[in-house]
């Protein structure tokens, strides 16, 4: 067994390149660990820097400079955050509310639909049965208040952390594109000379990330219009609300379209019970999604690399549980950083080593 081990580790990391590969994700992984929560809006700059570098890029290629055009650019999401926050973020939270009231008339009609069903089937379903499952969700229900009201005091105390995020991330987002060689070119002087590995895993994973920001955006914005003028088009009660959730669901692959269908399906059958009308809409939702899943996502990930359903799963589980929000953000960018790095270890080792 030790022999087996020890081949298995000369084979891997008997390489510099190997060794210094391990090291920085390692030491990555710790930072990461230890001081998440406050290089937090670092990672934010960072992601909104790669959504904003393609139209800096662009513009710069018309010949401007690279510091106005990357004020122009900055500028211009700061103006289109601020109108949709304005326009967006009141209509969604009355709704929410809205919703939130009209939550005991939806959990008593299903109350009374539940307690049907023993007559309904007698040999299947016991009334003790469906009492003690209503019984349960009547505890949990009230556990679940209990945690969003002591959430929403928590939050208060977050809201000067807020306030100083507005100021310092559209900052580091500023320098971070419009300094952009220079930034890269200082973090490339601090990495060791055996980094050929570093170099192929970070080259690929470049590509990748500014790739998955800019495709998960735009699918966000185009599956949350469609969603929505389709329900408002269907008069479906909550619209606009529905149509953000089901917006934001493809943030996390199967798992969201999965989940925000009971609220869809839930708002539709207590308007219009099980009615033609709920059918269209159901069968429109089910149009939207598969087409999100056969033509919008091969589209806009055309050069990302290929991951099997089960590892995003897997990975969204995984780094979700570490990170929450943004875990669950860039879980198929770290499963195909977790596929490189095993590319780059089962690679053949060059006779030349980048210097």
């Amino acid at each position: 067994m030790l022999n087996v081990f020890e081949r298995w580790y000369k084979r891997k990391f008997s390489d510099p390149d190997s060794m210094m590969l391990l090291l920085l994700l390692l030491i990555s992984s710790l930072l990461l660990a230890v001081w998440g929560g406050i290089l937090m809006p670092v990672l934010v700059a960072a992601v909104i820097a790669y959504l904003l570098d393609w139209p800096v890029v662009q513009l710069c290629r018309l010949g401007l400079s690279r510091g106005y055009t990357t004020i122009l650019v900055l500028f211009g999401f700061i103006s289109v955050s601020i109108l949709t926050l304005v326009g967006l973020v009141p209509v969604v939270v009355q709704q929410s509310i809205n919703l939130i009231k009209e939550m005991p008339q939806i959990w008593e009609k299903g109350q009374v639909w539940l307690l049907t069903l023993p007559k309904t089937y007698p040999d299947l379903i016991q009334l003790t049965q469906i009492q003690d499952v209503l019984d349960g969700i009547n505890e949990r229900v009230v556990g679940l208040a209990e945690q969003l009201l002591s959430a929403s005091f928590s939050s208060l105390g977050g809201f000067g952390a807020l306030l100083i995020y507005m100021i310092l991330v559209p900052l580091m987002v500023f320098f971070m594109v419009k300094d952009k060689e220079m930034l890269v070119s200082n973090i490339s002087s601090l990495l060791p000379s055996e980094r050929r590995l570093i170099k192929q895993v970070g080259t690929e994973m470049n590509l990748q990330i500014a790739n998955y920001i800019r495709g998960k955006v735009i699918e966000i914005v185009i599956v949350g219009t469609v969603s929505t003028v389709t329900f408002a088009f269907m008069d479906l009660r909550y619209a606009l609300l529905l149509g953000v959730l089901v917006g934001f669901s493809v943030l996390i692959p199967y798992i969201g379209a999965a989940v925000v269908t009971i609220p869809v399906a839930i708002v539709a059958l207590f308007q219009w019970g099980l009615t033609p009308d709920f059918w269209y809409l159901m069968v429109a939702y089910g149009i939207i999604q598969a087409l999100d899943g056969n033509a919008l996502v091969p589209i806009l990930f055309s050069e990302a690399v290929s991951l099997h359903p089960v590892y995003i799963i897997i990975a969204v589980l995984f780094f979700g549980g570490l990170w929450g929000f943004w875990g669950v953000f860039f879980a198929i960018p770290l499963a195909t950083l977790v596929k490189a790095v095993g590319n780059a270890w089962s690679s053949p080792k060059e006779l030349t080593t980048e210097t």
